[in-house]
């Protein structure tokens, strides 16, 4: 594979800068073993209609506004769908137009009041109308060196401009509709005049002049961001319960754009749970928690997980997004369907081309480890959650079985847990 860095016709990281900072676009590509393609970027910020026009005209016409997460977080705009199944994982918002001073949205004209409105110092959620005509993307908040995207890639160079950190970025694509490749996208440089420079010259600039560089919120914020960190803490009350007090912590997932509870209750002796505490990482079931389901024993788990969390001090983590072990409702419906025409909970899933369990634990990690919390015992029957908890840097000192809700009616759905996925269940259990 060919070194961009080394290529003739590439652009410095300074003579990029320079051309973002005087409001003109320039060409960055990606490496030949990613997506192999180079986009547009330019300054949401200095955005006009002449820009853009240029830009669609020279892409695919599909306009995305990457932004840091704080700025996303400030606007209101979720991740598009809680299932992310993008190749490379980009983090798509809803997508939007300018509340004030457009039309159609779609023009030229209306796409730069868009993204100039996503920019502004002051927005707010009001500012913008969902859907619309402009992509906004959630960049992740290691910068490009966290991952080698155009999403990041476009705020890391907002912000060495100076710069709000929010982007607008289009595929560049050739007559015949098929997408530029470097040899083509230096040509398209220089006949335009337009820098054209790659991912990778980027990321070596930035381990030279800042090896242990801000995030890429720092140009919208003062407050520190935990580098790799996608959840962070936005509520912290006091919530009396039926099972005692507890201090309930909202801790919004940039991900999937849900909100995480964290409920934290004091040891006997008063003080918060420290080193081994007692933890319970609970999956959203509504069926279960909020109907009563006898279909799964969710419900009862709850309730007997915060019952010996307030007893004995520790912490449950109520994880959203994960119905149906991250299936979604509707699919979750759909799989007891087929479960009464005979299939087991495994194959029901499988049956709708949908993943046994799709479930990710990281949210969960990265709250005990905003809580101080990284040696649990953990209250649970499932190997999976202890593999993945451990993986993601908790230490599970002790693994506390919760063996309650168990009913005639998922007798069968236990004992395919049990069997098929590896749960740690009694083996009298009937159906086995």
């Amino acid at each position: 594979m060919s070194d961009p860095s080394t290529t003739p016709g590439i652009s410095t990281i300074e003579e990029a800068v320079a051309a973002i900072k005087a409001g003109r676009p320039v060409i960055v590509a990606d490496n030949e073993d990613r997506e192999n393609e180079g986009d547009v970027i330019l300054s949401a910020e200095l955005a006009t209609a002449e820009t853009i026009a240029w830009t669609v005209q020279r892409s695919s016409g599909l306009l995305c506004a990457p932004m840091t997460n704080q700025i996303a977080d400030q606007l209101d705009l979720p991740v598009m769908v809680e299932t992310n199944e993008d190749v490379r994982g980009t983090a798509y918002t809803v997508t939007v137009d300018a509340a004030h001073g457009v039309t159609t949205g779609i023009s030229a004209s209306d796409r730069a009041a868009t993204v100039r409105a996503l920019a502004g110092a002051a927005a707010v959620p009001g500012d913008v109308r969902r859907p619309g005509h402009v992509l906004p993307l959630r960049a992740v908040d290691g910068g490009v060196r966290a991952r080698d995207g155009h999403t990041e890639a476009s705020v890391e160079l907002m912000r060495l401009a100076g710069l709000r950190p929010v982007a607008v970025i289009a595929e560049i694509v050739a007559d015949d509709g098929e997408m530029m490749r470097l040899p083509e996208l230096i040509e398209l440089g220089r006949r335009e005049n337009v820098p054209v420079t790659t991912i990778e010259r980027l990321i070596a600039y930035l381990n030279e002049h800042e090896p242990a560089a801000p995030t890429s919120d720092d140009a919208a914020t003062d407050q520190p961001v935990q580098p790799h960190r996608s959840v962070s803490l936005r509520a912290n009350t006091l919530l009396p319960t039926v099972h005692g007090e507890f201090r309930a912590l909202a801790y919004r997932d940039r991900r999937i754009g849900v909100d995480h509870i964290a409920l934290v209750a004091e040891t006997p002796e008063g003080t918060m749970p420290g080193p081994e505490a007692l933890v319970r990482v609970h999956s959203e079931c509504i069926t279960g928690e909020a109907f009563g389901s006898l279909k799964c024993e969710c419900g009862p788990q709850l309730d007997a997980a915060l019952r010996l969390v307030n007893e004995r001090g520790g912490i449950v983590i109520y994880l959203r997004g994960h119905e149906g072990r991250g299936i979604g409702l509707a699919n979750k419906l759909r799989a007891y369907q087929l479960q009464e025409q005979g299939l087991d909970t495994l194959d029901a899933n499988l049956q709708l081309g949908l993943p046994a369990d799709a479930r990710d634990y990281s949210a969960a990690a990265e709250i005990l480890a905003d809580l101080g919390v990284d040696r649990v015992r953990l209250l649970t029957n499932n190997p999976d959650k202890v593999a993945q908890l451990r993986d993601h840097g908790i230490e599970i000192t002790e693994r506390v079985p919760l063996l309650v809700g168990v009913t005639e009616q998922n007798i069968g759905y236990l004992a395919a847990k049990r069997d098929r996925m590896g749960h740690e269940l009694p083996g009298d259990v009937r159906g086995a």
